[in-house]
């Protein structure tokens, strides 16, 4: 007899069917487990043999044979514990196999017979409603489950109460889903003294869904005004929750069943290697950019990175996704990301400070900022020098707007937004492209005459002509303008000059 459970294999954000097939014949002892099983995987034997045991059960004296199928797809994780056991227990005839055949199975084993969480419980649920299955899973992770939507989840914490569910002993209920947790901001604006530039770059940058770079001395207020985008940027609509709440699922970082409203902000160490950044490894997992989707991705000390980590971000940053490519996989995540970025003009930090005069200067400067590719910083809309606060500033009360007025005004620009690309599956001006930004981004003639003058004298790029027309549509968004005008533009262009290097 061979018994059938049904499991997934994940591949990026997608959940593959795979069905594990138990066969118990006579022969020699023995317990096989095939069809490209990794190492965690092929420990499922042990696991699965002393969960048995916990519940008084011995694996039959004969040869046990577990093949995954598709055999060609590898199989990776500690997720296809339970559907083993319960395969086995099928093919013993411990629990009806019939039962079984409607429900998708995830879940790791220990040895004392509990059901342990595992990454990847919502894909694997969303893949079984998809084909209007039921989804066995770890108990902790039931909530999580049920975002799903109308499946059967049944979530138990050990084998022997999911085998009493089966037999009717014991019923488990079907758990509700996580609540989602109030979006949740940062620092606040206020707390902000000076920068006004700066800031409000920080709201262009908001608005429209923006790159930014801030270059500055230590100690003016960049990584503060970083920290503060998160409370000025709107809350994750329910689609967007579900997407960010899948990329934290299939990491491992799901808390309870909690989808979060506020969005991800991601700070990686500048010591970061390319597959923490990017995604991929050995087992490829979602990187930082991954993890911030719909969110930022804050890069602090910007040319302390390694180049070349910080050039495998440009096709993410032009494509909004990473494609993660090995020779028996090909993976994509999703990494539609703002890039907020910090930096000070030179290695000292002091560029043009009278005080602190630095004795390398300007070649130090030149050098340090080199470090970072013209192509990179190509991608980066919104360019900002921040100043050194003066003493006059830290002895100013807290300005009287902070990130509640910036966020209103964000909100509504972006409401605009949400109604312009409402049928081109776009959600900001920094998506917008080809013929779509042409239609919905075309200056007046006196701003058509600036930025083709502008565009000749700086010597834009193709690229760059187009992110400061994306620029300009956010400005005039947030002026609560119908066309760009001269003065949208204008602005746009000022934030297209790189940081001074003497």
């Amino acid at each position: 007899m061979v018994a059938l459970v049904s499991t997934v294999a994940f591949l990026g954000l997608e959940a593959r069917a795979v069905e594990v097939q138990v066969q118990v014949t006579p022969g020699l002892p023995a317990f096989l487990v095939v069809g490209l099983p990794d190492k965690a995987v092929g420990e499922s034997r042990e696991r699965v043999r002393g969960a048995l045991a916990a519940i008084g059960l011995a694996l039959p004296p004969k040869r046990i044979t577990v093949n995954l199928s598709p055999a060609d797809l590898p199989k990776e994780g500690s997720h296809y514990d339970l559907p083993i056991a319960l395969g086995l227990l099928g093919a013993m005839g411990v629990v009806d196999a019939e039962t079984l055949a409607g429900h998708v199975v995830v879940g790791e084993l220990g040895l004392d017979g509990r059901i342990m969480a595992v990454p990847g419980v919502l894909l694997a649920a969303l893949h079984a409603s998809t084909n209007e299955q039921g989804l066995v899973c770890p108990a902790a992770q039931g909530p999580e489950a049920a975002w799903a939507g109308s499946i059967e989840v049944v979530a138990a914490t050990d084998l022997m109460a999911l085998l009493d569910h089966f037999r009717g002993v014991r019923p488990l209920a079907q758990p509700t889903p996580g609540e989602a947790e109030a979006a949740t901001g940062g620092p606040d604006l206020s707390q902000v003294k000076g920068q006004e530039s700066a800031k409000r770059a920080l709201e262009i940058a908001a608005a429209g869904g923006h790159n930014l770079l801030m270059a500055g001395p230590p100690g003016s207020g960049k990584s503060l005004m970083a920290a503060c985008m998160p409370g000025i940027l709107p809350d994750l609509t329910p689609s967007e929750a579900l997407e960010v709440s899948m990329v934290s699922s299939v990491a491992g970082l799901l808390q309870d069943g909690r989808l979060s409203r506020t969005r991800p902000f991601r700070s990686p160490h500048h010591s970061a290697s390319m597959a923490a950044l990017v995604g991929g490894g050995l087992k490829v997992r979602p990187g930082e950019v991954s993890l911030a989707h719909l969110g930022v991705l804050f890069l602090d000390e910007l040319p302390e990175f390694q180049r070349s980590v910080l050039d495998a971000l440009r096709q993410p940053l032009e494509t909004g996704k990473v494609s993660v490519a090995r020779a028996n996989s090909h993976v994509t995540f999703p990494a539609r990301v703002q890039l907020v970025a910090a930096m000070n003009p030179c290695k000292c930090g002091y560029l043009g400070d009278a005080a602190r005069a630095c004795s390398r200067a300007p070649r130090c400067a030149a050098d340090y900022q080199a470090r970072v590719s013209g192509p990179l910083l190509d991608r980066i809309d919104l360019h900002v020098e921040v100043a050194a606060v003066s003493a006059a500033d830290l002895v100013l009360p807290p300005p009287a707007e902070g990130s509640t007025e910036v966020r209103a005004r964000v909100g509504a620009a972006r409401a605009i937004q949400t109604g312009r690309y409402a049928d081109h599956g776009v959600r900001t001006n920094a998506e917008a492209d080809g013929a779509l930004l042409d239609a919905v981004a075309t200056p007046d003639e006196p701003g058509r005459t600036l930025l083709a003058q502008a565009a000749a004298a700086m010597g834009l790029s193709a690229r760059g002509y187009t992110r400061v027309l994306r620029v300009a549509r956010t400005i005039a968004d947030l002026a609560g303008a119908e066309q760009i005008g001269r003065v949208h533009i204008a602005e746009a262009l000022s934030y297209r000059l790189r940081p001074p290097t003497n």
